[in-house]
Parts: structure tokens; sequence; C-alpha cells
């Protein structure tokens, strides 16, 4: 494999035309030769060792966005080949989030362990055409007699073995007659080959270990490399399309299939997704999770699909973030505000408007009466016709948010304060006339007046005001708990860390905020799990659904109302 630059921060805008796709261009000269008869078959290949993440929708988005956009099929496979590591809440997780994605695999739901049968009929075929031997070797020593990218293996002591001890030891291996460890299968190819992937490559080990869908029936177990290849063949899969770190194994997925003279897919490789402020390595994730820096793999915080999913992420923003971003050869990192701009845009199309107090400050509106409720007239979504209206209860005490009045304001602070006059969202104008403290010189209440002739936040004498505030009738308020995410990691590059560290040390420490006393409006009393709105001002939150209860309404917060990446763009632009 050539040199691949290092990766580089991607600084294009949203707006951006699409690099050229040489994906896409490939499978167009396949159709147009006639190769595999004209069609198109992918496949979405996970292992079932941990659960989805961002990483993997653009690979899911890529596979089955070709076998649409090509009128093909693409199959949902499991690559279940290690015991050890893998379950069926892992599989089960994978379906789920692929489902929730927005695709669908019809009857094609398959798992290596499918195959693990004629994969193992086709080892003894390679052992009977002295093509692979079984290997005495430790994995400390097969690793020592692999050699260098400068300097060529050597041998195994074992190599020569005749073709009949081969098959009897491969035999006994399935047998369960040996320890775990003490024996594999190799594939016989050539030791001081370039390429140390085809340096007689492990096909199979013991692992005495039961399987989540065969159970105790096998103890050899075929390797990654061994099984992908032809798990593609077996499936009729056109296009085997991986991430460029599987280029140096294309040869070998090219040598096994042509030495059993089998069904040829082709191998394509594209450069996988990376993400400023996130960590996508698998193994790191299982870290974050199982030493409680998050709180599981579905953690708002997560880059998992079931993390996003319960942070109220909308598919469609994945589909289209992944659509945008595109694929390429070259290894790149995506700033994440380009994530964040795709899910704002969809969320802003259609979810409906709520007002929510986070952090409540107690308003009474002398002049109101105090036994008077009105119902105002409250926009649902802007974006949307549709969408309609609603009534929101206002009465003489409200909620308004702590940081909306100051007591000295500075120059350009216009909302409330001590002698001015503000608007209230679909309300009318106020003015504050009081400040109420306790015995700590806390603000604890705003003596406030208003002006009824302004019902619906105009005045008749053609006065204006600079601020527009939100607010919560009081006397009507819904008691809520919202938690405010933010990024997992405090820097750009996480894994940039002093000596002696690890990623984890770049944890953000303030990525959770919890408010137990939030105010909202009456109408998010019946909010469900899962439910996306736009808390004005404040940005999109949805209803948790591991927390919420029929007794307490949790929120998670999306994501914030501000479009960074827009303004990068503008500033670019």
């Amino acid at each position: 494999m050539g040199h691949i630059p290092s990766p580089q921060t991607q600084a294009s805008s949203p707006e951006a035309s699409e690099s050229r796709d040489f994906i896409r261009e490939w499978i167009r000269e396949d159709i147009r030769t006639g190769r595999f008869g004209g069609r198109v078959h992918t496949r979405f290949p996970p292992e079932p060792n941990g659960y989805l993440h961002i990483g993997h929708a653009k690979s899911i988005v890529l596979n089955f966005g070709l076998a649409q956009e090509f009128g093909g099929q693409c199959n949902l496979r499991f690559d279940d080949t290690n015991p050890l590591k893998e379950s069926q809440e892992y599989v089960d997780a994978i379906i789920r989030d692929v489902r929730w994605l927005g695709y669908d695999w019809g009857e094609r739901l398959f798992f290596a362990s499918d195959y693990f049968e004629q994969l193992y009929q086709w080892a003894e075929e390679l052992i009977r055409r002295g093509l692979a031997y079984v290997d005495d070797l430790s994995p400390d020593e097969i690793r020592e007699y692999r050699g260098t990218l400068t300097e060529p293996g050597r041998e195994s002591p074992y190599r020569n073995r005749s073709v009949e001890e081969n098959l009897d030891l491969f035999r006994r291996m399935r047998a369960g007659e040996f320890p775990e460890g003490s024996r594999t299968l190799r594939a016989k190819i050539d030791m001081a080959s370039p390429n140390l992937n085809l340096r007689d490559p492990v096909m199979y080990r013991i692992i005495h270990a039961p399987h989540h869908r065969t159970g105790d029936t096998w103890c050899i177990y075929p390797t990654y490399d061994w099984a992908h290849g032809q798990c593609d063949s077996l499936e009729g899969i056109t296009h085997s399309i991986c991430t460029l770190e599987f280029e140096n194994h294309r040869p070998l997925y090219d040598w096994f299939l042509d030495a059993l003279g089998v069904y040829h897919p082709q191998q394509i490789e594209f450069a996988r997704l990376n993400l400023t402020y996130t960590v996508l390595s698998k193994r790191k994730l299982i870290r974050l999770v199982e030493e409680g820096h998050v709180d599981g793999w579905d953690d708002p915080r997560m880059p998992t699909l079931s993390g996003l999913r319960r942070r109220g992420v909308p598919p469609a923003a994945i589909r289209a973030f992944c659509e945008h971003i595109g694929v390429s050869r070259t290894p790149s990192v995506v700033d994440i505000a380009l994530l964040e701009h795709f899910i704002r845009q969809d969320l802003n199309r259609w979810t409906p408007r709520r007002m929510v107090v986070l952090d409540p400050l107690r308003v009474v509106i002398e002049n109101y009466p105090e036994d008077r409720t009105e119902w105002l007239e409250a926009v649902n979504n802007p974006e949307d016709e549709t969408a309609g209206t609603r009534q929101v209860p206002f009465s003489r005490v409200l909620y308004i948010e702590r940081d909306d009045f100051m007591e000295d304001p500075p120059r350009k602070f216009f909302r409330l304060a001590p002698g001015r006059e503000v608007r209230l969202r679909y309300g009318y104008f106020i003015r504050c006339v009081d400040v109420v403290k306790d015995a700590q010189g806390q603000v604890v209440e705003l003596r406030c007046t208003y002006d009824p002739a302004t019902r619906g936040g105009y005045a008749p004498d053609g006065r204006k005001v600079r601020g527009t505030i939100h607010w919560v009738s009081a006397p009507h308020a819904v008691d809520v708990e919202v938690r405010l995410y933010d990024r997992l990691f405090a820097v750009e590059n996480p894994e940039d860390v002093p000596e002696g560290q690890d990623f984890t040390a770049n944890i953000n420490p303030h990525s959770l905020t919890v408010l137990e006393h939030a105010k909202a409006e009456p109408s998010l009393s019946d909010a469900q799990p899962g439910d996306t709105f736009q808390f004005e001002r404040k940005g999109y939150f949805c209803v948790d659904t591991r927390y919420t209860t029929p007794e307490r309404v949790v929120f998670n917060r999306t994501i914030g109302l501000r479009d960074t990446w827009a303004k990068i763009a503008r500033r670019q632009g």
C-alpha cells in the first residue's frame, strides 16, 4: 500500500459540492462492462462485539445507499467469529440501530456462523492441496517468526508437515483434543512477502468458549481474513466495501478466493470517518463504558447510534451528514460542527416549539389580577405552516430565566433590569419596578408591572423594546428535569495527551449538568419518551427514554441553537 497522508481537518462548508466518488464510478464501470452480470449486491458486516457508532453509520449509509441507487440489494451480515467478545446483546442492538437509521435488509440477515461448516470444509480442501498447515507455534512465536516491514519472516518448523498429518491434527483440533491456543491452522503462502498479511496468515485458532449462536458445537473459530471473503462469495456480493485499514488485506482476500476457485467479489476501500472531539475506536468506547466514564453504551454523550438516538438526534440528519461528506481514499478529520449543523437543520424544520425555564426566577406582576388566567396563542413551529398554534396560560406569577435579569446590566444587555421594559414571548410588555433579595443578598423575586395594551407583544403607541424573553406561568408550570449534555471531550483531538496519560485525561468534566427544578409550560406534562422539542431560546431537547417516569419527565439536550458550523463557513467564505 502506498503512503497515506496524515489526516487533515475537513473545512468545506455544508454547501460545498461533494468530492468525486470513486466507488460509484467503479460500480458504473462494472455495470457498463457487464461484470457480475450488471448486478450490484453490497453488505454491511459488523462484528457483534460492541454497539454501532457514527463511523459505522457512514458505512451503513454507503452500502445500503449504493444498493438503492443501482437497483441492487444489501445484506446485513454479522462477522461473529470470536465468541470471547461477542454477545446476543450486541446483535440485537446492531439490528435495532440499522433499522432506526432507516434501512431494511428484507430476508437477507446472515451470520458468518451460518457458514462455519462450509468454511471448515474449504479449509480441509486447502490442506489437501498443500496450501494450509497446522502450526504448533505459540501466538508470540508466530509474531516473532513473522518478521518486520524490513525483514522477511521465517518459516515455521511445522510448515512442511504432510497432508495426512495436517488433516489429522486439524480434525482433532475440531474435536477439542488440544488446549486453547496450542495450535492454529495457517495458510501456506510466502513468508518473504513484502505484505505481512501474506506471511502464512492464521485461518483458525482454538477457543474453548461457547458461541452465542452455535453454543458448544465448535471449539475452533475462523479468523476475519479467512471468513470474510468466502462469506462474501457465498452470498453473491459484488462489491465488498471496506475501510482503508483493509487495503493491505485485499491481496489475501483475493488469494483465498482464487486458491479455492470460487466466485470472486471485488473489494474496494475508502477512508473511515474521524470526528473532532470524538473517539471512534471500539476498544476505547468499551473502556469508557466499563470504567464508568459514561452511563452505558447509550449515554447521550457517546458517539454510538444508540447514544445519538437517546439524545434526540434524528436519523435523517445522520444520513444527510454521511451523504454530504461522501467517500474518498484520503483520511481526514471532519469538524463535529458539521454534524451539528445537519442536526440543527433537520430539527429546526419539524420540531414543535415550547417554553421551558431552566433556571427559574420568580416574577410577580403587581397590576395583574390575582384570580385571573389568560390563554395566549403561541406558534408551534414558524418553519411549518401546518403545525398550527397552541394555548399557553398567563397569570400574575411567572417564571423567567435567571440570566434574563441583571441588576446592574452592561451597555448591550437588552433583557430585564430595574426600570427596564421587555417583551414576554406571545404575551405583554412588562417593566421591573422592584427587586426582592434574601438574607444573603441573592435575588429571589422581581416585582413588575404589565401594559394591558401590549397583548401579543406589540404596543399600539409604537414604542419598541429591544429584548424578548420566554416565560412560564407559575401556577400552571410542570416540574421537569433537564440534562444539559455537552461534548464528552474537552479538546479537538482526544488522543493528544501528555506522556504517561491516555485519552481519558481529556474527558470534559462539564459534559453533563443536571437541572432538577426546571419549569415547563403545561403542554409538556404528557410528553412521551423520544418526543423532541425546541425549547425557545435554549435549544433542542428530547424526552429521555431511560429515566422518564409517569411522575416525572426528564429531558436531554440534543443540541443548542447556535450553529457554530454556519459561522465558520461564513468566515471562510
